[in-house]
This record gives structure tokens, sequence and C-alpha cells, in this order.
């Protein structure tokens, strides 16, 4: 089914782990697909399978802590695409695990920089058309830390936190214009950062190595479960939702045809549902 056909989808990160398997489930719905990261080399696979299963994709390389090379990236899809009319900002870093004690600042910040800034350049470079044509949807992936607190990741947690906020906040000032912005758990998924987790070891509490494990003997989240997600937060469907958080293990399909009380699904978590 071709949900999506001929609408333009801006997806960052996309060169691997969860926006790779976005990207390929947005193209085999019919979207034109804008495949941003940094790595020529992920692009280019990504692009080819993408191009294998029959789907269209537009290869941008750009550094999502740069404006300039996101602006660019999201000019060209105005131009080849009609636009950007779904962003999904997938681009993250895990940054320092350990003790707070012991971080280097700098690695600290940088994951704000990457996670948080770079999702704020992404969405400030494509919202002006979105309002323009009073027609938007924006998914921020969030993760472990934006819904309670996660030790020995503090960067990490404070950087989805605050994309977290950015998104409820953000969605009151554009809800008049028909622009809805929400955040997305996808759940815990075999990527590179389930390695680099499991390499640090005891630095990162014997609960999350654990899980790591387990996430890479078993896969994690199956990639229809976030596919679906995403597409029902991209979608018409999801017009009357916005400035929330919801977890692919949430109840999200209920949602579709009912009202969503205020509280529901904030940031705060009052109410899973």
């Amino acid at each position: 089914m071709q949900a999506f056909k001929d609408k333009g989808v801006l997806i960052t990160g996309a060169g691997r782990g969860i926006g790779k398997r976005l990207a390929i489930g947005f193209a085999h719905a019919g979207a034109r697909v804008g495949l941003l990261a940094r790595s020529k080399a992920e692009l280019e696979l990504a692009d080819l399978e993408i191009e294998h299963g029959g789907g269209t994709s537009l290869r941008l390389r750009a550094d999502v802590r740069e404006y300039d090379q996101v602006a660019a990236a999201a000019e060209r899809m105005r131009n080849l695409y009609g636009g950007v009319h779904v962003l999904v900002c997938a681009a993250g870093e895990l940054g320092p695990i350990g003790p707070f004690a012991e971080v280097n600042p700098r690695e600290w910040a940088e994951v704000l920089n990457v996670n948080l800034i770079g999702a704020m350049h992404a969405v400030r470079a494509v919202l002006p058309q979105m309002i323009e044509r009073r027609s938007g949807k924006i998914i921020l992936l969030t993760g472990g830390g934006a819904e309670e607190a996660r030790p020995w990741f503090s960067a990490y947690a404070a950087s989805k936190t605050a994309l977290t906020r950015f998104a409820e906040s953000l969605a009151e000032e554009v809800r008049e214009d028909n622009v809805q912005i929400n955040c997305m758990y996808p759940g815990p998924t075999y990527t590179n950062t389930t390695d680099e987790l499991l390499r640090a070891g005891e630095r990162a509490g014997w609960k999350e190595v654990q899980e790591a494990s387990q996430v890479r003997t078993h896969g994690g989240t199956p990639p229809e479960k976030q596919i679906n997600l995403a597409m029902f937060l991209a979608s018409d469907r999801s017009n009357h939702i916005s400035g929330k958080l919801l977890h692919v293990d949430d109840d999200w399909r209920r949602l579709e045809h009912a009202t969503v009380h205020a509280g529901i699904y904030t940031l705060r978590r009052l109410n899973r549902g």
C-alpha cells in the first residue's frame, strides 16, 4: 500500500540503525525519502537498499550539528520532492557512559549538540515550509532517560528529556498551523550503540548490560512495530495528536479515534493509558 505516495520524508541519522529502518519503511510506503547522515558509505548503502526495493530516495550528506548543511538539505528536498512533508529526527549518539563525576565535559556537551541541537536544526530548517503549507508532521526519536532516571548515562538522558520538552512546547506554538510534533520511543533495538554499551561493561551498570545482552541475542523491538508507530504519527490519522511521547509498547492504536486527554503521554508520564 502506497500510503505516503509522493510525500517528501526527511530522515536524519538515516544511514544506519533505526533511522535506516524507518527510511526503508517509508520508501516502501511510496514516500520520497531524503536520507541525511554524515557517512557517505552508509548513505550509499541505504540508498541502494531502497532502490532495490523499488523505492525513491535522495542522499543528503550533512552533519546535523551544522545548521547551514541541514538547511541546504531541506532546500534540496523542496526543489526535488516538493518539500518536506514529514521530518523524522533519528540522528543521535549515546555519549559518555559512567559516573558523571568522571565525565569529560566536552564529550558530555557534544551529546546535547548532536541529540538536541541537531534535532533543533532539522526542525528549524523545515518548519517554515510546513507552516506556509499549513501541513506537516515532525517525529523526534527519544529513548531511555526521557521517561525515568538513567544513571551512568546522564548526557543521553538529559538530551532526550530536553528533546521531549522541546516537542511539547513547540507543539503548542504550531497547533493552529496544522503542524503536529511528537516524540517516539522506539524501544530497545540492536544497533552499534548496543555494542558500545556492552563494551562499557560495569561502567554502564549490570541492568543496562543485561538488557543490552538480551537485545543483541534476540534483536530487540521488531522493525514493524517501529515503522507502524512512525507511520501513524506521520499520517492524517494522528492530526489530533501533538506534543506527546509515545512508546512502541503503548496502546497507541486506540488514539486514532479517541480524544486525547491533555495530560496523557506527556513528559511527566502521569498516565500511560
